[in-house]
């Protein structure tokens, strides 16, 4: 064999190898006559470990569809496609259900000939656009195709054409709705919240309106026959008051409302004022209390005993923490308002059963109460440290407002100076340079008390770059973006010079450079929006890819009427309401790809960000 025939035939087996979707196509009859219509069977077959999709549309953030169609011939009047029953299964690729098929896929057509085809051989082809992916990637989107030649005989006798049982029509698209994000925002997956969120009612425990409880509490149950039974009885009073609050969240405000509640500047207002009511009170300003006749009558009827009793008595506790644990209930709320679904009454489910599971758990061991530490000096530095942590978070809600209102009161600078005092006050107070309530004079100084003295100074410290418009990476997702003046100016420049709320002019200016839109339906209070500027478009090969694209961003939670026409362009040409979303569209408006929610792959994102018409 000749070196040239050998590479032709080497060429000829690598292509061959890289077609993981293998196309043929035949039919029900060799021969039909004019008029007829003739059962066609274009096979499949798909390399082990790969699949490809349905022929019924998808998201448009999601994968291709596969696309099967008759290639125009003047004997063919008319052609339908049917196709079979698609596995439906969740696409790790795309995180979102989607419809596949594996191994073998058989399309039936039923192609209806003309009455006057003319008599002889007759070539049909069927043309195919399939994409293919494995759990790991996802192939470009690539062309097949499969001939048949059938003899027109107008002798011949008509075939029956009757579709099998499981087969249907391509359907309609896969709901948005069910769609995902391309990465869980920021760390906030639906099981990391709940475990989050279990978390920190665990460690509400550690309150000074808590940790006192706990010996009264699990004596109750002692004192109680069926004391495990009982202790179920008080965490479910417990769990029963979280969750009606997180399901009060959600039916009052419903789920637009609650997706919008963490941009509206009255609700932000409202949790400033309430995290600040709340950290006067742990400095010791003045005292929270619930009205004594309410706790009173609950506190009586949880005296009477039996299971009844436990349940008063879990509702009784919860409202008595109410003072201490409120913040972080507010906290989980205002987190999980951005969800849709079940979030907020998940959140609070998690937090009561994390609350609830000590008491649970001393209850049925009595013994480990008496290892616990007793309450005194460490519960009152407890309750310092906390109020100031819950003033810098006032200080966040606060600068939420600022952002939607675009005031420009609570610049970068300011934020950070401030959070650089907050977060070093208690550092100080913990080395007892501060004096307050907790830290008596001349009191040992432990070395437990002595590290978390040091991770409060080591973070405020951290802050102080930022105030100079350095990067502050995970953080700048909640603190201000650097202003334009000099201390932001580097910072400004590694980013996109994105046109604010200037939709119409971007389709201009890209039809006038032969460009793609770049659409960034963001929001000034949107953690994710601030992370995704911060951390992924400054990255040298996400910015070049930019270059080439015309970038506009469009705010969709302010209060003017740029924002109200921004969410009805989201909502009328997206069908969603998320923040971030990018899409990359034409100067004709015609959507080229899309792309919800923030991602920690740069590669992801710059595929996305290179997607061209046609690909």
């Amino acid at each position: 064999m000749k070196p040239w025939s050998t590479l032709l035939l080497l060429a000829a087996s690598l292509a061959s190898a890289q077609e993981l979707v293998h196309w043929s196509l035949n039919a029900n009859a060799a021969k039909a006559p004019p008029g007829s219509t003739v059962s066609l069977r274009l096979t499949a077959k798909i390399d082990p470990g790969w699949h490809m999709y349905s022929l019924s549309a998808t998201p448009a953030d999601g994968p291709n569809a596969t696309t099967v169609a008759l290639a125009e011939n003047p004997a063919i009047e008319s052609f339908k496609v049917y196709q079979p029953k698609t596995d439906r299964q969740f696409d790790p690729n795309f995180k979102f259900v989607t419809e596949t098929f594996s191994n073998e896929a058989v399309f039936l057509i039923q192609a209806k000939l003309k009455p006057d085809a003319p008599a002889g051989p007759l070539e049909l082809t069927v043309n195919t656009r399939y994409q293919t992916c494995n759990d790991t990637e996802c192939k470009r989107p690539k062309k097949g195709s499969a001939a048949f030649t059938l003899t027109v005989d107008p002798a011949a006798q008509a075939a029956a054409s009757a579709i099998p049982a499981g087969y249907s029509e391509p359907g309609t698209a896969v709901p948005a709705a069910a769609s995902a994000s391309a990465t869980p925002a920021v760390g906030d997956s639906p099981g990391g919240f709940a475990l989050a969120a279990f978390g920190i009612g665990l460690l509400s425990i550690f309150t000074p309106c808590v940790f006192p409880m706990i010996p009264i509490t699990v004596s109750f149950f002692l004192n109680q026959r069926g004391g495990i039974l009982q202790a179920l009885v008080f965490s479910l009073g417990i769990v029963v008051l979280f969750c009606a609050l997180g399901l009060g969240v959600t039916a009052v405000l419903g789920p637009f409302g609650v997706n919008q509640l963490g941009s509206n500047p009255w609700v932000n207002g409202f949790i400033a004022v309430v995290f600040g009511a709340f950290a006067l009170s742990l400095l010791g300003t003045f005292e929270i209390t619930l009205p004594s006749s309410l706790l009173t009558k609950l506190d009586r009827a949880s005296r009477r005993g039996g299971y009844l009793g436990a349940l008063l008595m879990g509702l009784t506790f919860s409202l008595t923490s109410f003072a201490c644990v409120g913040p972080f209930v507010g906290s989980l709320l205002v987190s999980s308002v951005q969800a849709k679904g079940a979030q907020p009454v998940v959140g609070m489910l998690s937090f009561a059963a994390g609350l609830a599971s000590p008491f649970f758990f001393l209850a049925a061991f009595p013994s480990y109460l008496k290892k616990l530490p007793k309450s005194g000096g460490w519960l009152a530095r407890v309750k310092v440290v906390m109020g100031f942590v819950l003033l810098a978070l006032m200080l966040k809600y606060f600068s939420n407002i600022d952002q939607v209102l675009q005031t420009g009161l609570l610049t970068r600078e300011r934020f950070l100076a401030a959070w650089f005092v907050l977060f070093s006050l208690p550092g100080l107070y913990l080395l007892g340079l501060l004096r307050l309530e907790g830290v008596e004079p001349g009191e040992h100084l432990g070395i437990g008390r002595l590290l978390v003295a040091s991770a409060f100074l080591i973070f405020a410290f951290t802050l102080l770059p930022g105030m100079y418009g350095a990067p502050l990476g995970e953080l700048d997702a909640y603190v201000p973006a650097p202003s334009a003046g000099a201390a932001g100016a580097a910072v400004a420049q590694a980013r996109p010079a994105w046109m604010k709320n200037q939709y119409r002019e971007g389709l201009d200016r890209a039809r006038q450079e032969n460009k793609l839109v770049l659409v960034n339906f963001t929001g000034y209070s949107c953690t994710n929006c601030k992370w995704m500027d911060a951390n992924m478009f400054p990255r040298p090969e996400i910015a070049e890819a930019v270059k080439d694209l015309v970038p506009v961003e469009l705010y969709v939670d302010g209060t003017d009427a740029a924002s109200e026409m921004n969410q009805k362009l989201e909502d009328d040409k997206f069908q969603t309401a998320s923040m971030p979303y990018y899409a990359l569209v034409t100067p004709d408006e015609k959507v080229v790809a899309t792309f919800g929610g923030a991602t920690r792959d740069p590669q992801k994102f710059l595929a996305f960000l290179k997607t061209r018409p046609g690909a």
